[in-house]
């Protein structure tokens, strides 16, 4: 009797442990979210912001983020096809990594993994050093046009929003595109300390990116990527300069592929608890995001369209061969 009492507490045991070890949405299990690039970029940034979100919304729940940087974010989508059917991981992604599929080749694509939501979109913004002698961005322009190879410009990987905009900009300048020399970061800090450092001569990021060293008198805006100018930023419009150019990076969540629907539910339904928490709205106004909450089908069918479009679009630059 004795024998079978402790069976039946071990098998009770076991299936404590079970259920508490279980990724299937409980609100207590363990989420890790992989930022694929180096800190200090939007990647970065959007996946902590998320990850303090989730907590917040949960706070149960421990969240993991960390970062695996490297080729635009391909390195990371590799190790992220590598989990298929962890429905305890999300990769924070987006615009820059549907261009680096292309332009790296990668062989892992964005059709093995499953999508979850896309959040948030931000409008580009062109930078330069505090001591620059281009006040404006036609001066910069100018000198742009002069000598194209001499004006190096700091971004994110090759491929990504930031590089696809001084490719407009110098189409849109009558520069042929293969022309620019322009130097790809695996994240935003080193973009930035390029530019602190005088090492290039202009930078484009995402305006949250540069934002603080904006206002601290750091870097001067020259431009940005929006159809009007912005509340939060004291820089004209790109079209403004006589440039027409106008692109808006976004960022999403996908997880690894072969998720059975429980799982799939699972991470949309706790993606969408952060989403309408009080700290990621707090965080989307801080950060002059733009809310473009999309999940299901609906984002699949978009991650797709952009995939085809930005294709076509790096293809006519010259930017892949």
């Amino acid at each position: 009797m004795r024998l079978r009492r402790l069976a039946a507490l071990a098998v009770l045991s076991l299936a404590a442990l079970t259920a508490c070890g279980s990724g299937g949405g409980s609100g207590t299990s363990a989420l890790r979210i992989m930022a694929p690039a180096s800190p200090g970029g939007g990647w970065d940034q959007t996946s902590r912001v998320a990850g303090e979100a989730l907590k917040a919304a949960e706070p149960s729940r421990k969240v993991e983020v960390y970062n695996v940087p490297g080729a635009g974010g391909t390195i990371g989508l590799a190790q992220l096809a590598g989990e298929k059917g962890n429905g305890d991981l999300l990769m924070t992604m987006g615009l820059v990594m549907v261009g680096a599929v292309e332009q790296n080749k990668s062989k892992v694509t964005l059709a093995d993994t499953t999508p979850i939501a896309k959040l948030t979109e931000e409008y580009e913004i062109v930078v330069v050093p505090a001591g620059s002698p281009y006040r404006t961005l036609g001066d910069l322009v100018t000198a742009w046009k002069a000598d194209p190879t001499k004006i190096a410009i700091a971004g994110g990987s090759a491929g990504g929003t930031d590089h696809i905009v001084a490719g407009l900009m110098a189409k849109a300048a009558g520069i042929d595109p293969k022309q620019v020399n322009y130097i790809a970061h695996s994240g935003g800090g080193e973009a930035l300390n390029a530019l602190l450092g005088e090492k290039v001569a202009m930078g484009i990021s995402g305006i949250g990116e540069f934002a603080e060293h904006v206002k601290s008198g750091k870097l001067r805006a020259l431009g940005v990527s929006s159809p009007e100018r912005l509340g939060n930023v004291d820089a004209p419009t790109i079209k403004e300069a006589g440039l027409d150019v106008e692109l808006a990076n976004w960022r999403g969540f996908v997880a690894p592929g072969g998720l059975d629907d429980e799982a799939k539910k699972a991470l949309t339904d706790l993606v969408t608890k952060m989403h309408d928490s009080p700290a990621w709205k707090e965080a989307v106004m801080k950060n002059g995001w733009t809310d473009v909450f999309q999940t299901g089908q609906p984002f699949a069918d978009f991650l797709a369209a952009e995939q085809t479009k930005v294709k076509a679009v790096i293809a006519e630059m010259g930017l892949v061969s």
